[in-house]
């Protein structure tokens, strides 16, 4: 009998400690009923210390992994240091634009994200269990993903920011898979017009998030970036707004996320 309570102790220990690692995870969606990769960043002194961090949660692109972005942005553990936040790097999906697909179950990722992933991240690590203690970012598809579910979801998130985003998809009804998630523009135009970012300014009048915006200038999504920035002025809400040489790459990602990080940080000091 002892011999069982220890075996069950131990499981529970090792099942807890994989939880709570830096690194690779993976974390259960009942959503959707499969495990999802999750890499996670610690700020080096986390193991020694006692305090709760924020946390930035950072979204890759279409066709990306988290394993593209930790391979092609080696300096997540740095700003995870440097900044003194938890960097949370989940996997959302090979084309999933990280909502809800109305005809796909297989991609339900606003749920994993603004849910799932948030419970298990503030059950598993020390954090700032409010929105004054989460921001969330992402490039290209990932940066639709992150301004899409902050605005959705004002009372989870504090800040937001978009690096080379695709913030209005529309005028590529061909590309990244948008077709298999909201089905054919010609024919559920409703879905696309609903779905796209810069359609969705009403829901940010209402919340009170920090955003930062920016693009590189040969960027395929420059124009419709340069655009949102405008309604975005139109509409008086306040944001960062930057418009930079550089192509839609890592090069002009890697410097971005230095930004991205600066930013983040600063408001987690002054929420």
């Amino acid at each position: 009998m002892q011999r069982a309570i220890f075996c069950i102790s131990l499981l529970f220990f090792s099942l807890s400690a994989r939880a709570q690692q830096a690194g690779e995870n993976k974390v259960f969606s009942q959503k959707m009923g499969k495990e999802i990769p999750v890499w996670v960043f610690l700020p080096s002194d986390y193991a020694s210390s006692q305090d709760t961090y924020a946390v930035f949660y950072f979204l890759h692109g279409a066709a990306g992994t988290p394993q593209s972005t930790v391979q092609n942005m080696p300096e997540l553990q740095e700003l995870a240091t440097s900044c003194q936040m938890i960097i949370i790097c989940p996997d959302g999906g090979y084309t999933s634009w990280y909502f809800d697909s109305p005809i796909d179950s297989t991609m339900q990722y606003e749920t994993f994200v603004s849910q799932e992933l948030i419970a298990w991240a503030d059950s598993s690590f020390r954090t700032i269990r409010s929105l004054a203690g989460r921001g969330i970012s992402g490039l290209s598809m990932g940066g639709h993903g992150a301004v899409y579910l902050s605005f959705r979801h004002p009372e989870v998130f504090g800040a937001a920011g978009s690096m080379s985003g695709g913030v209005d998809f529309r005028p590529f009804p061909k590309s990244w898979d948008i077709a298999k998630r909201l089905g054919s523009y010609q024919s559920n135009k409703n879905r696309w017009e609903e779905n796209t970012v810069i359609n969705m300014l009403d829901l940010a009048t209402k919340a009170n998030l920090k955003l930062i915006i920016d693009c590189g200038t040969e960027d395929f999504f420059f124009q419709v970036n340069r655009q949102f920035h405008a309604e975005l002025l139109k509409r008086k809400i306040p944001h960062d707004y930057t418009e930079r040489p550089g192509a839609h790459d890592w090069a002009y990602w890697r410097n971005s996320i230095q930004y991205h990080a600066l930013f983040f940080h600063h408001f987690f000091l002054n929420p």
